[in-house]
């Protein structure tokens, strides 16, 4: 008798077990499809938070139905990504646009951070910069420069003053970007949250050139302040397990002083046809988007179709940056090196991975 019911036991235990690993099995299954569906971002919702590093200003196309002071471009990198991974674009970026701004509204304008709902599936951020006067001070700064080098006696624009930004800006700074993180992970779970990083707008200390009329004193401000805010950025991407594109990082062999720039600086009688000022041009935008979009396929989305990005209209030849009239200047530092086709990205556990 022990015996048929220690045979019956077993008998019952492989039954269970067979059909938990059934059931296991068909879990697995749902999940697997599931992550399928997932991984091709063709027909989901995008929405891009940001700045006018994102908006695009005065790069051609200008995108029509946008609020006209945001200065949108259909060149931005949103667009640009938006068209190749076949995704529907909410574009909210606006150029002078802060923390506030994603927040709150501004003017006219809402709240940036409302385009985001639960059937969002990729938010893409660049903002905290004009927190800190980041590029704002580089517009002050050539004013600046560009007034102490007329002769004396000559009529000066009221340039206004470099504004070193203070640890509580910096604290600040780093709460509101956790604040928009949260919000976004709150409203859209399911959505994948890329913070991408300003680029890099100056060569490095003794590398500045004509179009990058800024003195050394006032580089070395916008300099440290470009770092903190990649550091805060890179912070707030791993509290809530988002990914960071270094811009930053993979623009630094490509600033207004290098031969293939992919920001604008400020040349001497610039007519503003590939952009806004100290600014990103086409070739940034191409950068910026071909950087998520190798990220996002990395991480497991399905591979973008082929690009058919619109060209900027009656687009000039590229600046070459040229050197400055000679002048006593520091020991120019060598260029950094590295490839521009392998940008340095963190992962969502904040370790660095190259392509």
């Amino acid at each position: 008798m022990a015996r048929f019911t220690s045979t019956a036991l077993s008998a019952a235990v492989m039954i269970s077990g067979t059909l938990a690993l059934s059931a296991a099995q068909a879990r697995a299954a749902e999940a697997e499809q599931t992550v399928a569906v997932e991984e091709s971002l063709v027909g989901q919702r995008y929405v891009a938070i940001g700045s006018s590093f994102a908006a695009g200003p005065m790069l051609p196309p200008a995108k029509s139905g946008a609020p006209a002071r945001c200065g949108q471009s259909m060149n931005n990198y949103p667009t640009l990504l938006a068209e190749r991974f076949g995704m529907i674009l909410t574009d909210r970026t606006c150029s002078g646009a802060t923390t506030n701004n994603v927040l709150g509204p501004w003017g006219e304008i809402g709240p940036q951070i409302n385009a985001v709902t639960p059937q969002t599936r990729l938010v893409t951020v660049t903002i905290g910069g004009n927190d800190l006067n980041y590029i704002g001070n580089l517009f002050t700064a050539t004013c600046l420069y560009r007034a102490s080098q007329m002769p004396a006696g000559s009529k000066r624009a009221a340039c206004g003053a470099v504004k070193v930004p203070t640890e509580v800006d910096y604290a600040r700074d780093e709460m509101q970007m956790m604040e928009i993180a949260r919000r976004i992970r709150t409203v859209a779970p399911r959505a994948r949250l890329v913070f991408v990083q300003y680029l890099t707008p100056l060569p490095q200390a003794g590398s500045l050139c004509a179009v990058t009329p800024v003195s050394e004193d006032h580089a070395a401000v916008v300099r440290r302040t470009g770092q903190r805010l990649s550091e805060i950025t890179a912070r707030v991407a791993q509290a809530y397990n988002a990914i960071v594109v270094e811009m930053n990082q993979s623009s630094s062999a490509h600033t207004p002083c290098d031969p293939l720039p992919w920001m604008i600086g400020s040349p001497e009688g610039y007519d503003g046809s590939q952009g806004l000022q100290w600014h990103l041009n086409f070739a940034g935008m191409q950068a910026t988007a071909n950087d998520i979009a190798w990220w996002l396929t990395r991480s497991g989305v399905k591979a973008p179709r082929p690009t058919l990005t619109l060209q900027p209209q009656a687009a000039p030849a590229p600046m070459i940056a040229t050197p400055p009239p000679p002048a006593p200047r520091a020991t120019p530092t060598p260029a950094p090196t590295g490839s521009a086709a392998k940008p340095g990205i963190k992962s969502q556990t904040g370790v660095k991975s190259r392509r």
